[in-house]
Order: structure tokens, then C-alpha cells, then sequence
């Protein structure tokens, strides 16, 4: 009995502890979601919820006349909630192959049936975050929120749009290196990289939750916190002049199977950079923009230096223009090392001349004589000119500049004949670039200019106005010799084939020996650098250029044979899109000034659009689609021409496309021979016509 009894009161001692540790649960529960429910609702938020950075649209980067060369479009990532709260199983099945035929004509890259059975597997797996289509446009967004079960939005339907932007450059190869980029992995160069803290913008905020899998998906686009768009960038290029610039230099890259080239068209009085082009051989007869050659390339210039070397020599007193100097022999040793010309020189010349030839004798004789005793008075002269200092440009990278110093330890007895001509210095192609558009500015050395307004929204947020680094880099006497210096190039030495009665250049032509690896100088095959720097129109500076061409292989390697045709083509058609540059017509012709023009005959619109457009007077004393006119007194009269359907209209005086019109509009078939105006035709206007008939046209 005693045993049972123990039985009993254990089991009943268990229940008792069961029941106690059971309303301890119980309890509990109620006192974590009672009492202390909100702390650890606050705390499981925090951990299946998250904000999460949402970068800003990049700014974009503009030409000086307003067209985008860099830019940042969205692009949407499509994912389905397929469990979505509104979601129905009736729902989504019923509008599940209308959703799917929508899908397919959108994208074109699935079958209908394909779409429709992958968002049922999607369905049947419990997919929260499926991917249905990356990198969608905004326009194809706009279309796919209106399609069957998306219409419904995230929570309705299951469409969750995840933005994110692409950087894209509308003309691709056109100033790329200078335009730069902007990479996870890779340190940002160019105006991408130097203005990222403007263009970047400030980033966003978007509420995230966790979900099975740990998959994070947006919870409200009103949780959101938008981000702020970056600033665009104003650059100073031009891109109708940066195409013209990219082409000339590429076509002479190919055709002279060179190594690489660089072109930089500077504006003179600003220092505006309008076309700066960098291409490097990728493969034979492929040229890419890699490497800013503008910018950080350090080289020995070669003869371009002379300007430099002349100037110094002028402004110290040490000779002038007329100073005669023996090139005779072609040649001159210094301790033990020769420097000769490129061709000989039977005679001896005036220093004028010797720039106008590109004598290397000639001015390491000359230098040499001047400065061997006080080599300081040389150098100083050289730096006190704006040579042998960085320019502190808005993009980084720039290189290494050296103008030697008689205490250095590389200084040799051959040293200062041997920098006269370009050697033993070293310049980047925009440092050579900003010396010679200084004295084509009259002296005043301006900093190369490539950004020059940052804006926000349209409005201004910075403006950078051009930069003096030197008021004045040599006596005004100076700058007037080494402009006549540069114009007797073109018009009598190295560079005659630039010479043209339309607008004048002035420049200097260089050829300068490079190092061929290992090989040094003077081993194996030479390699070399030819290059054209100067300015135009040669009376009245408005672009300042220099033309690099390293290593070419075909065709030469001279400056005036590589270099000079890449500035001649540039600056054409520079020259011909800016009518403010060439002489006023009257003044070429004062015999034709004030001369009103007749015309016998010509489309009505398009005559009196010119007459507006070059203000010349008129009166139209009767309207019509053709119309003829005549000189008045003061003005053009105008008046409507007609012709007779049926009939050989009169063509004479007119211009070849509107001859052609009227004729083959007429039923004739029009033969042309000769140039100009029609001076007269086979058949007799007024006469009856024949379709068919052969008319010719004879121009004048």
C-alpha cells in the first residue's frame, strides 16, 4: 500500500512541475508579446530589414555647344514576387498566358509557352524574388506596368522594378581618354575621374527586406529616400571639330602606319581645349583611344623647341634675325659628337634663314658661342618664359617636364648645343602647345582650359573663367620676331605646303629622334617623331595646334611631310565654319561692293531665306513658288515667275538643281555639260514639249 502511495504522490509531483513549467510558458509568451512586444517587433524589424544605398544618376558631360558626350540612362531589373499578399492562386493563373503573350512581344527573346511555363515553376517553388528580364528600359517599364497581373503593382500583382543606371557615350571614340571613365575596379581618369565628386551626386536610401534564402527585395517604394542627381559638367571641346580632328589624324595614323599620334586644337585667347585626340595602334590599321599622350607623354620635342631656343637667344641680346652663322659643312662636332642637318646648306646664312630651314647646326653653333661661359643665363631664360613648369590642369596625370640645370649631374660639355634643338628637355605635347599659343596671344601664357561650367539642374554652380599663368612670357619686341619667325616657315622653309592665299598659318615644323627601347639612339633602327605646332589664321590668331605622329613606318618621317597635311586639314575646315574669321568679300572685291546680285529664275522660299540670311535688301512686288529678281535702286525687286505646263520653259540664268527640276519635271530628259549656270539650252523656250525629249544644258 505504502509503495502505491508513493507511486501516486510522484506522479502527481511530475503533473505539478509540468503544469507549473507549462504556465511558466504560458506566461511568458505573454509577457514577450504583451509587455515587451514592441522591443522585440523593433528588434526582428532591424534584423530582416535594411536600408540600402541608392546611387544617384551620374551628371552628364556636354560638348561646348551642348551635345551630351556622357551620360547615364536607367535601366530596370524585372523580378516577381509570385507569392505576393494580393496574389491570388485564381488570379494569377486565369491572366497567367495573357501576362506570358504580352512578355514574349515585348521582349522577342522567349516563346509565349516558355514565358508561361517558367513563371508557373516560378509559382509552384514559392519564388518571392524571381528574375523575369534584366536591364529593361524606362519605355519598356512604362509598358510592362500596364500588362496583365503587373498592372496590379508589387503587392497586387508581384512586379518589383530594381533601378540601376549605365554610364553610355553617345560618340563613343571621339575624345575618350579626355572624357575618362568610371569603374568598379579601376581608379577613375579624365573628366569622369577629376569632377566624380560633382557628377556623382549624393546617394539614396531604399528600405530592403530579407526574405527565404536570404534574398533582400524592396518593401515600399514610399520608404524610399530619393537620391539627389549629380552635377553635369560644361566641357570646352567641340565635337564637330573633335570628329574632323579624330578623322584627319587617323586616316594619316593608317596611312603612315605609325605607332600612335596626338592632335590638341587650343583656343588662343581662353586656352579653350576645342579637340584633343589620343589614338593608339590596337592592331594593324585599328586605332584606339588608350593612353592620353596629350597630356602625360614626356618626350624630347625635336626642332619645335627652336622657337624656344631662338627667343631666349633674342631677348639676352645675343643675336637678331640678321646675325649671319657658317652651316656650310652641314655639320658641327662638339667634344667628340656631331649634330648635322638634315640636308646641307652650301653657305652661310642669316639666323632667320637657319629657322626657316630647321638647322640644327646652325642654332647649336649659335647657342653654344652665346652661353658656353654662363650656361645659367640659357636655362633661366628657358623657365622665366613659362618652360620647365607643370601646368596644374583640371585633369590629373599630367607629365614630367625638365629643363636641365648646369648643376645637375646629367649636365655634359655636348648638353647645351644639344638642348638648342630640342634635346636633353623634356615637354609634354600640351606644354609645347601652351608656349606657342602664348606668343601667338602677344606673350600672355593662359592655362589649357577643359572645363568651363559645372552646372545643376541648368543653373550655374560653378563658372571657370580662363587663367593667366604669365602675363608676359618675353618682351613684346620678342613675341613680334618669333611670330615673324613662324610665318617665314610656311611661307619659305620647312613647311611651304602649308602656304595658302585663303588664310595664312604660321608653325614650325619637327623632327626629333626617339629612343627605340633598349636600343637607345644610335643601335639598331631609328625610330621618330615628326610634329607640326602653330597657330592660325597668322594675322589674327584665333587656334593655336600641334600635330604628333611617333614612329610612322611609311611614307616618310619628317614633321612637314608626317605632321604638317594632319594641322592643314584640321585647320580648312575649322577655318570654314567660322565665317567671323574670313575677310568681308567687299574687301577682297571693291569692285563688286554694293553690286545687288540678279537671278533669272529660282525657288521663291529658298532665294529670299538667303537674301535674309545675307541681309541683302529686296521687295517682293508679287509672290510665287518660282520667282525672279531684278536690281532696283536701293534694293532686289521680286517677282513670280511662271511656267506654262505643256511647254519648254526658259532655264537660262539659272542654277543647275533648279534647272533640273523644272526640266525633268516638264517631261524632258536634261544632258549637262560644262560648270556654273545654265548659259543656254536645245530647245527654245515656249516651244511645245514632247515627253521624253532630250534637252541639253549648256553651263557657264
Amino acid at each position: 500500500m505504502r509503495i502505491r502511495t508513493d507511486i501516486i504522490l510522484r506522479v502527481y509531483l511530475a503533473y505539478a512541475i509540468l503544469l507549473v513549467f507549462a504556465l511558466a510558458i504560458v506566461f511568458q509568451i505573454w509577457k514577450i508579446q504583451q509587455v515587451e512586444g514592441e522591443k522585440w517587433r523593433a528588434m526582428a524589424d532591424s534584423l530582416s530589414t535594411a536600408y540600402v544605398t541608392v546611387d544617384a544618376v551620374r551628371g552628364n558631360i556636354y560638348s561646348e555647344d551642348g551635345r551630351l558626350m556622357a551620360t547615364s540612362i536607367p535601366q530596370y531589373d524585372i523580378r516577381m514576387d509570385t507569392r505576393a499578399d494580393g496574389l491570388a492562386k485564381e488570379l494569377f493563373y486565369s491572366q497567367l498566358d495573357s501576362l506570358a503573350w504580352h512578355l514574349s512581344n515585348l521582349f522577342k527573346d522567349r516563346s509565349a509557352a516558355r514565358y508561361a511555363s517558367v513563371l508557373r515553376n516560378a509559382r509552384e517553388n514559392g519564388e518571392r524574388y524571381f528574375l523575369v528580364k534584366r536591364d529593361i528600359s524606362f519605355h519598356q517599364l512604362k509598358k510592362l506596368k500596364d500588362f496583365p497581373i503587373f498592372r496590379r503593382g508589387q503587392f497586387g500583382g508581384g512586379l518589383i522594378a530594381v533601378r540601376h543606371n549605365e554610364r553610355i557615350y553617345p560618340f563613343r571614340e571621339l575624345a575618350r581618354r579626355t572624357i575618362g571613365y568610371k569603374l568598379p575596379t579601376v581608379q577613375p581618369v579624365g573628366l569622369e575621374g577629376v569632377y566624380d565628386e560633382y557628377i556623382d551626386g549624393e546617394s539614396g536610401k531604399r528600405l530592403m527586406r530579407r526574405i527565404a534564402g536570404g534574398v533582400w527585395i524592396p518593401v515600399n517604394e514610399e520608404e524610399e529616400i530619393a537620391p539627389v542627381d549629380g552635377c553635369d559638367i560644361i566641357s570646352t571641346l567641340n565635337i564637330n571639330i573633335q570628329d574632323v580632328a579624330h578623322n584627319a589624324l587617323k586616316k594619316q595614323l593608317i596611312a603612315t602606319n605609325s605607332k600612335w599620334g596626338t592632335a590638341i586644337l587650343m583656343e588662343v585667347k581662353t586656352g579653350a581645349i576645342r579637340a584633343v585626340v589620343n589614338l593608339s595602334r590596337v592592331s594593324e590599321g585599328v586605332y584606339g583611344e588608350n593612353y592620353n599622350y596629350a597630356i602625360s607623354y614626356s618626350s624630347e620635342p625635336g626642332s619645335t623647341f627652336k622657337l624656344a631656343t631662338f627667343m631666349a637667344g633674342i631677348e639676352d641680346g645675343k643675336f637678331n634675325l640678321a646675325t649671319p652663322i657658317d652651316v656650310s659643312k652641314g655639320y658641327a662636332v662638339f667634344h667628340g659628337l656631331t649634330i648635322r642637318d638634315s640636308h646641307t646648306i652650301p653657305e652661310t646664312i642669316t639666323m632667320k634663314r637657319a629657322f626657316e630651314e630647321s638647322s640644327n647646326v646652325a642654332i647649336a653653333k649659335a647657342i653654344n658661342q652665346a652661353y658656353k661661359s654662363d650656361p645659367d643665363d640659357f636655362t633661366d631664360q628657358l623657365r622665366s618664359m613659362g618652360l620647365g613648369q607643370q601646368l596644374g590642369l583640371q585633369i590629373p596625370g599630367e607629365g614630367r617636364t625638365r629643363i636641365k640645370d648646369p648643376d645637375d649631374k646629367d649636365w655634359y660639355g655636348t648638353t647645351l648645343p644639344w638642348m638648342a634643338h630640342g634635346y636633353e628637355v623634356l615637354l609634354t605635347p600640351l606644354q609645347l602647345l601652351t608656349f606657342y599659343n602664348a606668343v601667338a596671344n602677344d606673350g600672355k601664357m593662359v592655362k589649357p582650359l577643359f572645363v568651363s561650367e559645372i552646372q545643376q539642374n541648368g543653373q550655374p554652380v560653378k563658372v571657370i573663367e580662363p587663367e593667366v599663368i604669365n602675363d608676359q612670357i618675353a618682351s613684346p619686341e620678342t613675341i613680334e620676331k618669333a611670330q615673324e619667325l613662324l610665318k617665314a616657315v610656311v611661307e619659305e622653309g620647312t613647311a611651304k605646303r602649308l602656304f595658302s592665299t585663303v588664310y595664312k598659318i604660321a608653325g614650325k615644323t619637327g623632327t626629333a629622334v626617339i629612343a627605340d627601347g633598349a636600343n637607345g639612339y644610335r643601335q639598331g633602327k631609328k625610330q621618330y617623331q615628326a610634329s607640326f605646332c602653330g597657330y592660325f589664321p597668322a594675322d589674327n590668331p584665333q587656334y593655336s595646334m600641334l600635330v604628333i605622329v611617333s614612329s610612322p613606318s611609311k611614307g616618310g618621317y619628317y614633321g612637314s611631310a608626317i605632321a604638317a597635311p594632319v594641322f592643314k586639314e584640321i585647320a580648312d575646315k575649322v577655318y570654314s565654319t567660322r565665317p567671323d574669321m574670313q575677310p568681308d568679300i567687299r574687301e577682297q572685291y571693291p569692285q563688286v561692293a554694293g553690286v545687288l546680285p540678279p537671278v533669272a529664275g529660282a525657288a521663291g522660299n529658298e532665294l529670299l531665306t538667303v537674301y535674309r540670311k545675307l541681309q541683302i535688301p529686296f521687295s517682293v512686288e508679287e509672290e510665287g513658288v518660282w520667282v525672279a529678281a531684278r536690281p532696283g535702286e536701293a534694293s532686289l525687286s521680286v517677282q513670280a515667275k511662271s511656267f506654262k505646263a505643256g511647254f519648254v520653259p526658259d532655264l537660262k540664268g539659272m542654277g543647275l538643281q533648279d534647272a533640273l527640276f523644272l526640266a525633268e519635271n516638264a517631261g524632258l530628259k536634261p544632258i549637262v555639260t560644262g560648270n556654273g549656270k545654265v548659259s543656254g539650252q536645245s530647245l527654245k523656250a515656249g516651244e511645245k514639249i514632247k515627253k521624253g525629249s532630250p534637252i541639253i544644258l549648256k553651263l557657264n
